[in-house]
C-alpha cells in the first residue's frame, strides 16, 4: 500500500508530534493496513518499528491473526509476534 510506505517515509525525520500524528493516520486505516503493516515490522528498524508495532497493538484484535500467521511462518518473527498479542490481549481483557 502507497499509504503506509508514504508514512513510514516521513518517520525518519518526523520529531514527536508529527510522529504521533503519522501513527493516528495508520491507526484510522483500521484493519485495512494490517497485512502490511505485520509484513513491514519483519524488516524495518528503529522509529518505524516501534510505530509499526504500536499500531498494530493499538489497532488491536484485527491484528492477531496476521501476526500468528507471520510467526508461524517466520521463527525469527515469531517472539516479536508473541509479544505483540500478549500486548493486545492486556489492553482488550
Amino acid at each position: 500500500m502507497q499509504l503506509v510506505e508514504e508514512i513510514l517515509g516521513k518517520l525518519e525525520t518526523a520529531d514527536n508530534t508529527t510522529k504521533n500524528k503519522l501513527e493516528n493516520m495508520l491507526v484510522n486505516q483500521g484493519s485495512a493496513v494490517v497485512p502490511e503493516l505485520v509484513s513491514k515490522l519483519q524488516v524495518v528498524r528503529g522509529v518505524k518499528r516501534g510505530v509499526v508495532a504500536m499500531t498494530l497493538i493499538r489497532i488491536g484484535e484485527a491484528s492477531v491473526e496476521y501476526l500468528k500467521k507471520a510467526a508461524s511462518d517466520n521463527k525469527d518473527f515469531e517472539w516479536v509476534a508473541k509479544y505483540l498479542i500478549s500486548e493486545i490481549k492486556g489492553i482488550a481483557a
